[in-house]
């Protein structure tokens, strides 16, 4: 882009013409940089899944922040347990665990490439292909039909996927170079999220699902007192 310049011309005292040109500013290269800062947050934002639960969890003055790496059970108001796991690779192991586990459960290349990249769900292992393949009507007809995962003791799937979660994030951890004594010091952790209004009873049935998979160190998710956000949540140890 040229730079125009207006030149303006005046005597001075002693009758000598002069002439000043009025400083110019070239904004090509901030506009440059600008695009490059839209095309680059283009490129690497991830956009977040649409999650099937909402849940407002009570307030608490801790400002731990919840990790990256973390299993997450969420209990809605009504009791119902859903699932999630960080990490693409893990998601990508565990359900391929699950289909060991269960061979019932059978799925395409597509389906499991989805659950992959999936968040939060709370479907039974016989609900689940349909789930991954349905739309959003669909997903959010299953999820307001839905009983959540089941921890029962005769039929404990979300115990399962607990098991197999942890498992799985070894085997990837494990494939990326980690060290055993790496996943002393960072390993996978285990949270805890449930609505405010929801029945204690409903939250120690899941406590006791960790319990019962040697499990005895996890977090409840809050939100930081004083503020309306599920953005703002945080860890209180237990």
């Amino acid at each position: 882009m040229s730079k125009f310049k207006i030149a303006k011309s005046h005597s001075n005292r002693s009758g000598t013409r002069t002439t000043s040109v009025a400083p110019s500013l070239d904004m090509t290269p901030m506009v440059d940089l600008a695009f490059l800062l839209v095309t680059f947050f283009m490129l690497t934002a991830k956009f977040r899944n649409m999650e099937p639960i909402e849940a407002d969890p009570p307030s608490s003055t801790s400002l731990t922040q919840l990790p990256e790496k973390v299993m997450l059970i969420t209990i809605d108001t009504a009791g119902r347990a859903y699932y999630d796991i960080s990490g693409r690779g893990v998601r990508e192991k565990l359900i391929n665990r699950m289909m060991v586990r269960y061979p019932g459960l059978k799925m395409s290349q597509d389906q499991m490439d989805n659950f992959a990249k999936m968040g939060t769900f709370g479907q039974p292992i016989e609900l689940l292909p349909q789930y991954i393949s349905g739309d959003d009507d669909l997903k959010a007809a299953l999820d307001e039909a839905g009983k959540g995962i089941p921890c029962d003791s005769t039929n404990n799937q979300l115990g399962d996927w607990i098991q197999e979660g942890y498992y799985a994030f070894v085997d990837d951890a494990t494939e990326q170079g980690v060290t055993k004594e790496q996943l002393k010091l960072e390993g996978l952790r285990y949270a805890i999220k449930a609505d405010a209004n929801t029945d204690y009873s409903k939250v120690e049935k899941v406590i006791d699902v960790f319990r019962d998979k040697q499990i005895f160190q996890f977090n409840m998710v809050t939100n930081l007192e004083g503020s309306d956000s599920n953005a703002d949540a945080s860890l209180t140890a237990q």
